[in-house]
């Protein structure tokens, strides 16, 4: 005899007659009309029982009962007081949902990371409006998700959204700068575009570097994620340097080979000020390592690079 598939959480059936006049629910995951209600807060409905299902593993178990004072409304929720209270509990909800989907992210969960993700969202814009710079992470997130299930054009609509935001935002920090330049480095990754892969991912060491360290896990990652980039184009001596079975962190001939490169990769693209600050780091691991030959190469660079960067411009005093 087969086993029956567990039931998570329980829904009723809406009644249509119980609505007011001309209104229509709609399903907590895809926004279609819905026919299910969760039993047990009543202010959360779906689709189908799929849905229903998918959204209680990935997030509705966790903030089931947190929902019912948000879509409630009562005459103190409408008041000053009530509105205030109604947006602390809303950013307590976003950073529950946020912290379940970066979970399930790290796991390898894309699907059941999503309900989490698109709640995260969809609470971020009622509480900072849609192009504010504080929604930026809540589009990274749901980008993230949807990148692990390949939906790529969901992708780059919320990547281009965060990247809006962004660039509205001129204080905005170096770790957000360094999440959404790996976000837009692995769909160009995804999609084939791996020139313009590399200029992301060197955009996103040099944020990392920025805000954690060079040495840190954070940076080192961008790292691997150039190498693949350089793989994937048949140049291995590059991913020798950088995809190394050594932990790169704690080697200064790696740091060196390393910062190197993206001294060269930032030349190239014309960006002086970041090649001049990858060259000192390059020289700097350089003159730790004991009978090297790398010290006169990143010199080398580094005097055509300061030469350069301080040459006057035309119609400059």
């Amino acid at each position: 005899m087969e086993a029956k598939p567990e039931v998570l959480g329980t829904t009723s059936e809406i009644i249509p007659l119980a609505l007011p006049k001309g209104t229509e629910k709609l399903c907590e995951l895809c926004e279609r009309r819905a026919n299910l209600q969760c039993a047990k807060c009543r202010v959360t409905f779906y689709c189908d029982a799929d849905h229903q299902q998918a959204d209680w593993v990935g997030i509705h178990e966790r903030i089931c009962q947190l929902l019912v004072p948000i879509r409630m409304a009562t005459l103190w929720s409408l008041q000053q007081e009530g509105q205030i209270e109604m947006q602390l509990k809303k950013l307590e909800l976003i950073e529950i949902c946020r912290l379940v989907a970066q979970s399930k992210l790290s796991e390898g969960k894309h699907q059941e990371a999503l309900p989490a993700a698109q709640f995260c969202l969809r609470c971020s814009k009622d509480v900072h409006g849609p192009t504010n710079v504080e929604m930026v992470p809540a589009y990274l997130l749901l980008a993230e998700a949807n990148l692990g299930m390949g939906n790529l054009a969901v992708v780059a609509e919320l990547l281009s959204q965060a990247e809006w935001a962004v660039l509205k935002s001129p204080e905005c920090g170096h770790g957000v700068q360094h999440w959404l330049h790996r976000s837009l480095g692995q769909l160009h990754m995804a999609t084939g575009n791996l020139e313009a892969a590399l200029l992301y991912f060197a955009n996103d060491i040099y944020f990392a570097s920025e805000e954690y360290g060079l040495d840190s896990t954070v940076t080192c990652n961008g790292y691997f994620l150039m190498a693949d980039v350089f793989a994937k184009q048949g140049k291995m001596p590059i991913v020798r340097s950088l995809y190394s079975e050594n932990d790169s962190r704690k080697d200064s001939a790696q740091i060196a080979l390393v910062a190197h490169c993206l001294a060269m990769l930032w030349f190239l693209g014309g960006d002086f000020l970041k090649a001049l600050g990858f060259c000192s780091t390059a020289l700097q691991a350089s003159q730790l390592i004991p009978n090297h030959d790398l010290t006169e190469p990143i010199q080398a660079l580094l005097q055509l690079v300061q030469g350069l960067h301080t040459e006057p411009h035309p119609g400059s005093d």
